[in-house]
């Protein structure tokens, strides 16, 4: 595992050029929302967005299950290897600096994985309260207590954080990709939320049946919760490591927003931020 004293980690360059390429492929905000983080950080960031790129791309890839377990194994046995200070590819060899450089836990990767589990096993069709919010722990709030330590807070505080950041992030998701989601015959709305609302638990008649305002209207309350809850949580943390994190989410909170504006009746209508209103958040948290 060699490195250099003056690149980021102390890893390979041509290592870090390879994982902050997975990252800048991915064509998301993320690579500039990490641009605020010192080197050694911002490169442990890279590495674990990578990761968690490529098990979700291996839950969504349309080959058959039987194909994506394997994949999925292969990388728990990674992670597993990983924590013995065993790595094998460029991602695992950055992902190992930044385990001992900011006490990455094994546990939250593994979680990551589960999460994409879920979808590679099932199609996830009205799962009920509980079951969803162990999905928003995996996918989401485990991703968020990673994130913490490379931002630079392990407190207890910084992991409810991610605990409540990472659950309204991850309904602000579903409530934007219900159209999508109803096309690949998905459903992330909770069956009990569903029933009481008259609503069938099948995603294409779900997405036209007139309770289904009511019923997203009571995900958006439960998000907005969960906002003020990681927002609270924000200001007992160390301010500059929170930094990444209250940009996600001002971001994701102008997402739910917008969201709300466009109603729940043409959920074909795409909802994404302008370009000034994404100015503005990065203005105000000091970004640019």
């Amino acid at each position: 595992m060699s490195g250099s004293a003056t690149t980021p980690l102390g890893a390979a360059q041509a290592d870090l050029d390879a994982v902050e390429a997975v990252v800048r492929a991915a064509g998301t905000s993320f690579y500039r929302g990490m641009t605020v983080l010192p080197p050694d950080r911002r490169h442990a960031m890279y590495a674990v967005y990578a990761f968690c790129r490529i098990v979700d791309d291996i839950a969504d890839d349309g080959a058959d299950i039987t194909e994506k377990r394997p994949r999925l194994d292969a990388w728990r046995a990674r992670i597993a290897a990983l924590y013995r200070g065993e790595t094998d590819d460029a991602v695992t060899r950055v992902l190992l600096r930044a385990v001992q450089a900011f006490a990455l836990r094994k546990a939250d990767f593994d979680a990551v994985i589960d999460g994409m589990q879920t979808d590679a096993e099932t199609t996830v069709v009205a799962p009920d309260l509980a079951a969803l919010d162990l999905y928003c722990d995996r996918v989401a709030s485990a991703v968020g207590r990673l994130s913490v330590r490379a931002f630079g807070d392990s407190s207890a505080e910084a992991d409810r954080v991610a605990h409540h950041l990472g659950r309204a992030l991850q309904l602000t998701n579903i409530l934007r990709d219900l159209h999508e989601d109803a096309g690949r015959g998905r459903l992330y709305l909770p069956r009990e939320w569903l029933e009481a609302g008259g609503v069938p638990a099948d995603p294409s008649a779900a997405l036209t049946h007139p309770g289904l305002p009511a019923v997203c209207a009571r995900v958006a309350t439960l998000a907005h919760g969960h906002f003020r809850e990681a927002h609270a949580a924000m200001w007992r943390c160390d301010r500059k490591a929170m930094r990444p994190a209250r940009l996600m989410g001002a971001t994701y909170a102008a997402i739910l927003a917008r969201l709300e504006r466009r109603g729940w009746q043409r959920l074909d209508l795409p909802v994404k931020l302008p370009k000034w209103q994404k100015l503005w958040i990065a203005l105000w948290h000091g970004l640019l």
